[in-house]
């Protein structure tokens, strides 16, 4: 599904409040996005995919009328106008606002057009339709006076909850999981990417077939008739929907042995960078902090950036270098959020590995956000998940062109010692190459050696790979005092010097 005209206006609505005795009404888009405006004067360098990414628009007027489904509850999310909905207990209004601020971004980045939001203030969500059954007839009457042929959840629905809703409702109904899976499906570029993101969905589709009239209950095997299929079609009575699951079950193992085909080559070019003991930096945080902007600003990597959520699906990385020469990697990675289903932590796991391997994670958190201590928690959660909790950590607070100096004060409180920079307009950038350079691992062998001057190729690999401490040039060769890495120290044993 390609994206919606609609957005730069949508971007620009923020979520209101009003109250009512259980339910408040919350409408416009998220302050998630940036507007149109302040996304316009980034400098993040070149970025090659934006206009190929933009090349596909959404065309208006295609039908997501129930009545057009004819085989499974989850279909690819043709959204047009939607509205949000979601429940919250006593006392949870300002998270329950935050977090359907989000799924609005989401829902634009998506391509669809949010009209209206609802929250309704309740224990728990109604176990047959997630609404009360009062509740979700008000929400019945509320799509038909705004236009919306869709309503999506702020939660992960029961295939039981959405047939309910959708018989009191008359629309469609999908929820939060189904919109970020439709997400990554528009932007993986990858075969590894695209292998994912199937893998995800699938995953999430095969508990939620359902049959829908007889079509998917009818048996292939017995006589013709009513239900049946005639002549070619006999067999040993497997039904439709048991067919659906056995495809399913086995294009799933078909995409594992896929994606951990993929492996080898990036465990091989890893296990380069660690042959010549190169550190390697992750860029860490939410979805949309600004992990790519960074990135070009740190490297000129050139990658894309784009004021959505989701844009980087796939890891990027670039070799930099620091201010005395030595090599080091940066990796961008896919961005998290909160309620991020557990399908797509498990399937981008090998894309989540670059993390676990880094030496150093920058973990990036947009500090114009209304809930960044909410985002900073999410993504700590995430990284325990890929065994990445314990590694050197350096926080960093982008897009701080858009926050005053209280907010500076907040935010310094949440994370101590860390580093507040400006994609856009290069605040903090010096400042922070220099404290990812200092947080770099040291090669482990302090080594002196003469080197040969027809033995220049060593001296690149110190370059690249070691450090400095000091260098002269004599009568036969280079004079070195090096840290390198015990594979590179063996190679300049015949050279050493006391």
């Amino acid at each position: 599904m390609a994206e919606t005209t609609g957005t730069d206006d949508a971007v620009d609505r923020i979520l209101a409040r009003e109250d009512s005795h259980s339910t408040s009404r919350v409408f416009g888009a998220a302050q998630a996005l940036q507007t149109h405006e302040t996304a316009s004067h980034h400098s993040d360098g070149d970025q090659w995919d934006l206009d190929d990414r933009h090349a596909l628009r959404r065309v208006g007027g295609l039908s997501t009328e129930l009545e057009d489904v004819t085989e499974v509850e989850y279909r690819q999310v043709r959204m047009e106008n939607v509205v949000l909905i979601g429940v919250y207990p006593s006392g949870a209004q300002a998270e329950a606002e935050n977090s359907l601020q989000e799924l609005a971004a989401l829902a634009e980045t998506a391509g669809s057009v949010v009209l209206d939001g609802v929250l309704q203030r309740r224990p728990h969500p109604d176990a047959a339709t997630y609404f009360g059954r009062g509740k979700a007839d008000e929400l019945r009457d509320l799509v038909l006076s705004v236009g919306a042929d869709t309503v999506i959840a702020d939660a992960e629905l029961a295939p039981s909850q959405r047939r309910a809703l959708e018989d009191v409702i008359k629309i469609k109904v999908i929820d939060r999981t189904a919109v970020i899976l439709d997400i990554f499906a528009q932007h993986a570029k990858t075969r590894e990417g695209k292998a994912q993101v199937e893998l995800a969905q699938l995953e999430y589709l095969l508990p939620r077939l359902r049959g829908w009239g007889e079509s998917m209950s009818r048996q292939a095997g017995g006589q013709v008739g009513a239900a049946g299929a005639g002549m070619g079609s006999r067999g040993p009575g497997e039904t439709k929907i048991e067919l659906d699951r056995r495809r399913i079950r086995t294009r799933m193992a078909i995409l594992r042995k896929q994606i951990r085909g993929f492996a080898p080559a990036r465990e091989a070019k890893r296990a380069e960078r660690g042959r010549h003991a190169i550190p390697s930096v992750a860029i860490a945080g939410y979805t949309n902090a600004g992990k790519s902007s960074l990135l070009n600003r740190l490297t000129q990597a050139g990658v894309l950036v784009e004021n959505a959520l989701f844009a980087t699906l796939d890891a990027t990385v670039r070799r930099t270098e620091t201010a005395d020469g030595r090599v080091f990697t940066l990796a961008d990675t896919v961005g998290f959020v909160r309620n991020l289903p557990h399908q797509l932590v498990e399937a981008f796991r090998s894309t989540l590995e670059e993390v676990g391997q880094a030496d150093v994670i920058v973990h990036v958190v947009d500090g114009s956000h209304p809930d960044p201590a909410g985002q900073l928690q999410t993504v700590r959660d995430v990284l325990g998940e890929v065994d990445a909790r314990d590694l050197p950590e350096i926080v960093v607070f982008n897009k701080m062109d858009l926050v005053d100096d209280s907010e500076r004060l907040v935010l310094a409180g949440l994370a101590p010692g860390a580093v507040f920079v400006s994609s856009r307009t290069g605040e903090g950038i010096d400042e922070l190459r220099r404290i990812v350079e200092q947080a770099l691992p040291v090669p482990a062998v302090e080594i002196r050696a003469l080197v040969p001057y027809e033995r220049g190729d060593l001296i690149s690999q110190i370059h690249e790979a070691g450090q400095f401490l000091a260098q002269s040039h004599e009568d036969t060769g280079t004079l070195v005092h090096a840290r390198v890495a015990p594979d590179l120290a063996a190679d300049l044993g015949p050279f050493l010097t006391a």
